[in-house]
């Protein structure tokens, strides 16, 4: 209904028609091929070429279907529009009564899904308004979708959160030894303590609270997209220890071998820069930057 020239691709998933859960009614198909043939008969229904195809993702979900070209006229689209109106509404109704169990649908018979209904039976106003609207109380998704992982946060808004949790984390208890791996030495680098998201949060002010409730996972989302200085296990916030991160086993070719062992390192460290100890790492084997000097 968007228009005569638009077209489109889907790549079904999750099975669930116009009003809820697709009820099944073909036992003689799999579940998923039976959801296939009810999506491209929605597009038959549409008007459309209904094209199939098999994408190359590693996925166990990936047979597309493609709408390209209209099986009417332009001059008829307000005949296939009611057509449209009348579907929707048949596919509501068969949700609740199960109207017709001989939805079977093959691709040299689109039209066997069809449940027949007249003008006559649809509401006065939903014929007239079929043109208006997509369905009663549908609401189309923005233009622009707004991004809300916390990516699109203000650079020093995420800097000052992760100062201030990192600095709570650090004073949480009195500074403790810890084994350095290499040679089983102590030292005395600060791992600070480990809190709960819900004691972290605490300590923020509301504003900052209110701001990250806007975006999706909210605090926890923000430590993990900080994971240079962060790890959130188990619902604990704890500062990450590079000098336990295990080194990649994967075998890397030769060339790749080569260039990772120049170190380009693209970000600066945020220990060297901010823990009162500096990094764990020396500069060699630290892979962020320990000034600006390393950077590539």
């Amino acid at each position: 209904r968007s228009s005569y020239s638009c077209c489109y691709f889907v790549l079904p998933c999750c099975f669930f028609d116009f009003h809820g859960k697709y009820s099944r009614r073909q036992s003689k198909k799999t579940q998923y091929r039976e959801y296939l043939d009810f999506v491209a008969q929605v597009g038959f229904v549409c008007g459309f070429h209904v094209e199939e195809d098999c994408l190359r993702i590693p996925s166990t979900k990936r047979v597309c279907l493609i709408g390209k070209n209209r099986t009417y006229p332009s001059t008829e689209c307000a005949l296939i529009d009611k057509q449209i109106t009348q579907y929707i509404n048949n596919r509501q109704t068969c949700a609740v009564v199960m109207c017709d169990r001989r939805v079977g649908f093959n691709h040299k018979d689109h039209s066997d899904g069809v449940c027949k209904e007249t003008d006559s039976e649809l509401p006065e106003n939903e014929t007239d308004t079929a043109g208006t609207i997509w369905m009663p109380g549908f609401q189309p998704r923005e233009k622009v979708e707004q991004i809300r992982n916390c990516a699109s946060l203000p650079r020093d808004f995420v800097d000052d959160v992760v100062l201030n949790v990192a600095n709570l984390l650090l004073n949480a208890t009195p500074q403790k030894s810890c084994s350095n791996i290499h040679g089983g030495n102590m030292n005395t680098w600060n791992q600070g303590e480990s809190l709960s998201l819900k004691e972290v949060a605490e300590h923020l002010n509301k504003e900052t609270l209110k701001r990250l409730k806007s975006e999706y996972g909210g605090l926890q989302t923000l430590l993990k997209n900080n994971h240079q200085v962060f790890e959130v296990l188990n619902g604990r916030v704890h500062i990450r220890d590079w000098r336990k991160e295990k080194p990649s086993t994967k075998m890397k070719p030769e060339v790749k071998r080569r260039l990772s062992a120049e170190a380009f390192k693209t970000r600066l460290c945020w220990f060297f820069i901010h823990h009162p100890d500096g990094c764990s790492l020396p500069s060699e084997s630290c892979p962020y930057a320990h000034g600006t000097e390393e950077l590539r």
